[in-house]
């Protein structure tokens, strides 16, 4: 992300270290998911969707998992070593906070919520160590709230299941309810837009740009946010948001469209007199 709004994306130089590092940062990610459906074996086993996973439906044994853990670790670690050193410090941050999450501090309501936004935060970071890009505090801001935004709504997930079923499937829900979830997603959701506008009308923003239409891509946001919260509200239907992404059309329209109307922006400047 940080290459391609410096306008950077077609620099080739860089894109073996940005494939290692890819896979470093997923396979360091991967080993904590496995560490957390170890410990979660028995409370996945009593959820509708998570009883699927493969320690909790019986498909890989704890110990099988154990050791696809170290291998996963050790090569991520490696790679990353072998990137960059200051990229290795973002991933052994971004290990260490979540091995604590799973450890523990996923029983804590709203600090649970936050270190997984932050989790997001350190990869764009760790992006812009290895493309030597410098990430815009905006960028920062903006992929926590949002990541912050799914967060919520996948926990509101979790007390709906709760109010069904009766059966509370993670500690930090007895910390939630659905008036507070519903309050937590408006203002998560007003605030991403304020600063999204913030942002495209930004002095800065303009001038690195060189135009100051960009807030004509606060549509595709402002359309993206709401169809997120039909989901959640009318569909009730928020506990994987990766499965919305690749599934939901109309998200996946909206986003291409986003991201279309800055590469336009960015990488064709003859079409700028279009949006200006």
């Amino acid at each position: 992300m940080p290459l391609f709004f410096a306008g950077e994306l077609f620099h080739l130089s860089m894109v073996s270290d940005l494939i290692l590092s890819f896979f470093a940062f997923s396979l360091t990610a991967s080993s904590i998911y496995i560490i957390n459906d170890y410990k979660d074996i028995e409370a996945d086993r009593r959820h509708p969707v998570k009883r699927k996973r493969p320690m909790a439906s019986g498909a890989v044994s704890p110990a099988a998992g154990l050791v696809l853990f170290v291998i996963c670790l050790a090569i991520g670690i490696g790679l990353a070593w072998y990137v960059k050193p200051k990229f290795l410090f973002v991933v052994g941050i971004y290990f260490v906070l979540n091995l604590l999450y799973s450890l523990g501090l996923k029983n804590i309501s709203i600090l649970d919520i936050i270190i997984l936004s932050t989790g997001f935060v350190l990869r764009i970071k760790a992006g812009g160590i290895v493309s030597n890009t410098a990430v815009s505090s905006w960028l920062i801001v903006m992929v926590f709230l949002l990541a912050l935004f799914m967060a919520v709504a996948k926990r509101r997930d979790d007390v709906i299941i709760k109010q069904v079923s009766g059966a509370e499937m993670r500690k930090a829900a007895s910390g939630y309810n659905m008036d507070f979830m519903n309050a937590m997603l408006a203002l998560l959701s007003a605030v991403i837009i304020v600063c999204y506008l913030m942002y495209t009308l930004d002095p800065s923003t303009q001038l690195r740009f060189q135009t100051y239409r960009l807030y004509y891509t606060t549509l595709f946001v402002i359309a993206g946010l709401l169809r997120y919260l039909q989901i959640t509200y009318v569909e009730n239907n928020t506990g994987s948001p990766t499965k919305i992404l690749y599934k939901d059309r109309f998200i996946q329209v909206t986003i291409a469209l986003w991201i279309l109307s800055f590469y336009v922006i960015i990488y064709l400047p003859a079409n700028k007199s279009f949006f200006d």
